[in-house]
Order: C-alpha cells, then structure tokens, then sequence
C-alpha cells in the first residue's frame, strides 16, 4: 500500500448513500424540465435526443458527485451516515434544551 490516506468503507458508503438519494430530487427537477422540452424531438430523432438527454443526466451527475466529495473532504466527514444524523439530532436537541 502507498502512503495516501485510503477512505474507509463507511465513508465510501456514507458519500454513496448521500450522492444516491441526493441526486435523486435533482433527477426529478431536471427530468420535468428535459421531457416536456424533448417530446417532438425524441420523436423526430429518438437517436440524437436520447444521447442529448444521457449527456446532460451524466453532466449533472458528475457535477453532482464532485460537488458533494468536496463537502466530504472540506468538512473531513469519516463517519457513517447513520452515526452523522444521531450527532446532528443529539446536537439540535441541545440547541433546543
């Protein structure tokens, strides 16, 4: 092994979870702006309009994706989701106390 810092598998798994089911309202948004613009040109040209509409769905993607590892790294989030929600509750609740 080399001498860079290797993420764990929680953190793997938090990063997944979080870009997962946080890219999925921004799908959604962006689905309901693609469609309704694409129906005559998926249509007309079903070839070129499903490569338009991929590309766009894997540029949001990607961005999406660095946007969020950056937050990870910034922050230096290494814990589980799971754990990192308790921690927010816990600490929202003192807040509140």
């Amino acid at each position: 092994m080399s001498n860079e810092i290797v993420d764990s598998k929680k953190k793997s798994a938090s990063e997944a979870f979080v870009n997962s089911f946080g890219g999925y309202p921004i799908g959604y948004g962006l689905g309901i702006i693609i469609l309704p613009l694409s129906t005559g040109w998926i249509q007309n040209d079903p070839y070129v309009a499903n490569i338009a509409i991929t590309t766009t769905y894997a540029i949001v993607g990607f961005t999406r994706s660095y946007f969020l590892r950056r937050i990870f790294e910034k922050y230096g989030i290494d814990d589980n989701f799971i754990r990192l929600g308790r921690k927010s509750i816990q600490k929202l609740i003192e807040r509140l106390s």
